[in-house]
């Protein structure tokens, strides 16, 4: 097997997909900053509070993405050491299942079916609980009446997709545990330009619809997660002979264990997140819009790098299930050896960036203006961001769910330390010294993780392999 070559096949169709989901964040955010009826940075503050509430309910529940991936992947390795399809590193090119007899197709059967089950059932419970979802959330958001009217009015509307959107996530680890980054690429991309293109066409009233404003945004997403939804329902039949009356076989002990780390995990993650956009709403609708903006360019590095670890993730995972340490030690070098690429290459384009960034996302020219002091942080991000992002998949891959967990409850400790301890010492004495303290601990946070995970990685990862 040429493992550059297998790390590519499955890395540029997942950075391909991934770069359309910051461009749809980024469209939003435009749609709604060239939209009349109100000021522009509260329009981009409804959006991000917005999607900052789905962040908070979405993000507990990316373990159906992860842990789906990794026990996939591992299934997938057990049946290549077991000389089926795949064995000399051919993804199944017949598409339909030829391992039915050997028992591993309802064994992969069953991970989605237990997955999708869960999802689709946690996302009819947040559309009952929407109301009070809401008032919570409230609680703790300190905005604006303006933004939280809109983020409210947004919310309501796209909430309807969360059994769809769940369900994308549990599709998606397991087309990529599977080896197969072309399935989730496309669902990507169907997903994600039809969101923009419905988000433009129904806030705008092009094509002779109506104009919905600012709810025609929400209204798109929502309708894009269930065609996304279809697709992938209909892709997981045809290609791998998925059933939803066929329940399939898998270890249920396995799959809530590993689960309920993820979701740890995952509570951690989101702390870090919505504690940023929490504190940056502290400081008004113009430094809102500007964390906001810096934070949709931070993460589109890590979508960037996601395909990487993507990559890491479906072969770390299918060596550790073969029960091979060469290739799991091969994919650790490489899969950081693209990382770095990518790193290098975005600290470039972050360099030469400037003031053309904040342009493409609003023509408030006072927001743009706020913007150009914080853009040397954009330089940090990919070195920091890139050990942390690239092991996040090695890890995922190998089911190390304890260490994924403990790292990003860590790091979400270091993360409000710096934040408060910054407070005590008086560095957030004006609004823009406070971003910039804010900042900071968001990349103490990244550095705590990166640091975690390289140290534990021999223990963690290759006990996958010594213990079967």
């Amino acid at each position: 097997m040429n493992l550059h070559r297998e790390i590519l096949r499955l890395a540029v169709p997942s950075i391909l997909a991934n770069i359309t989901v910051p461009l749809v964040g980024m469209v939003d955010m435009a749609v709604a900053g060239h939209l009349s009826g109100g000021s522009s940075a509260a329009l981009i503050g409804g959006i991000t509070i917005g999607s900052m509430l789905f962040d908070l309910l979405y993000w507990n529940f990316t373990f159906l993405r992860v842990g789906t991936g990794g026990l996939t992947a591992q299934a997938y390795g057990r049946a290549c050491a077991q000389g089926g399809p795949g064995a000399h590193g051919d993804a199944f090119p017949d598409g339909r299942w030829a391992l039915e007899s050997s028992g591993a197709h309802r064994e992969l059967v069953g991970i989605l079916w237990r997955a999708l089950r869960i999802a689709f059932l946690s996302g009819l419970a947040l559309i009952a609980l929407q109301w009070v979802v809401v008032q919570l959330a409230f609680l703790m958001v300190d905005c604006t009446p303006e933004v939280q009217a809109l983020a409210t009015r947004y919310f309501y509307i796209r909430i309807w997709a969360a059994p769809a959107t769940l369900s994308l996530f549990a599709f998606k680890g397991w087309f990529i545990g599977l080896q197969d980054s072309v399935r989730p690429m496309t669902a990507d991309l169907l997903v994600n330009g039809l969101n923009i293109l419905l988000s433009v066409v129904l806030a705008f009233g092009l094509a002779g619809l109506p104009a919905m404003g600012f709810s025609g945004v929400a209204l798109g997403t929502a309708l894009a997660q269930w065609t996304g939804f279809t697709y992938c329902l209909v892709a997981a039949r045809r290609r791998y002979g998925f059933s939803v009356r066929e329940k399939g076989t898998s270890s249920a002990r396995e799959f809530f264990t590993l689960n309920r780390d993820l979701f740890l995990r995952s509570v951690g993650m989101i702390a870090v997140y919505i504690g940023f956009t929490v504190i940056s709403a502290k400081y008004g609708d113009l430094l809102l819009a500007v964390s906001a903006i810096l934070m949709k360019f931070l993460m589109f590095f890590s979508y960037f790098t996601d395909g990487f670890a993507y990559a890491g993730e479906a072969l770390a995972g299918r060596f550790v299930g073969e029960g091979s340490e060469d290739g799991l030690h091969s994919t650790v070098r490489q899969t950081f050896t693209w990382g770095w690429v990518m790193a290098a290459f975005f600290m470039l384009l972050y360099g030469l960036g400037g003031t053309p960034i904040f342009q493409l996302m609003t023509d408030d020219q006072a927001v743009v203006e706020a913007g150009q002091e914080f853009l040397p942080w954009l330089l940090l991000m990919p070195f920091i961001g890139c050990p942390a992002f690239v092991w996040d998949g090695i890890y995922a891959g190998a089911t190390a769910s304890r260490d994924l967990r403990n790292s990003t409850l860590l790091c979400a400790v270091g993360f409000f330390a710096v934040w408060f301890l910054g407070r005590t010492l008086g560095i957030d004495a004006t609004p823009v010294a406070a971003i910039h303290l804010l900042m900071a601990a968001y990349f103490i946070h990244l550095a705590i993780r990166a640091v975690y995970l390289t140290v534990r990685y021999k223990k963690a990862i290759f006990s996958g392999i010594s213990s079967r």
